[in-house]
């Protein structure tokens, strides 16, 4: 770290405390050329995963969009918000754990139409009918006839 008063980079720690509920981390440091004493502050750097969509415009990540499909698709099924809670946060990990900075939408919705085929079946295909744009009732039968045979 560069000294604010005479630019020297030859500086010392002297005090670190953690603020902002220890999301940041106050420094106090002294230059070892001029003494003078000065503030830093360190922050970790986030940068917001953007989704790419079908469109290819790009938009900032956002939980509640996932939760507002499954919660839609889970509507009047036995499924709890638990659950339904559990599977997000798997959905995120995966996501996040992706370590990408953009990630096209087809890839979440996959990971939540895996996730969901295995917690509810009819929710599954409702997810999957409003995502895969079903054009007809041969398309909705086909999915059907897959999951029927994968079983």
């Amino acid at each position: 770290m560069r000294c604010p008063f005479c630019n020297a980079s030859d500086t010392k720690v002297i005090d670190s405390r953690p603020v902002d509920e220890h999301c940041s981390i106050r420094r106090r440091r002294q230059c070892e050329k001029c003494k003078k004493r000065f503030t830093t502050y360190e922050k970790l750097e986030t940068i917001p995963l953007m989704v790419i969509k079908k469109d290819r415009t790009r938009e900032v990540y956002e939980r509640s969009k996932i939760e507002d499909g499954v919660i839609r698709s889970c509507h009047k099924r036995p499924v709890s918000i638990e659950q339904i809670n559990l599977m997000i946060d798997e959905i995120e990990n995966q996501v996040f754990n992706m370590e990408a900075k953009e990630v096209e939408t087809s890839a979440i919705g996959e990971l939540v139409m895996e996730k969901l085929k295995n917690l509810d079946e009819v929710a599954y295909v409702r997810f999957a009918s409003v995502y895969r744009e079903f054009k007809d009732v041969n398309t909705f039968m086909e999915e059907l006839g897959k999951l029927l045979k994968n079983k």
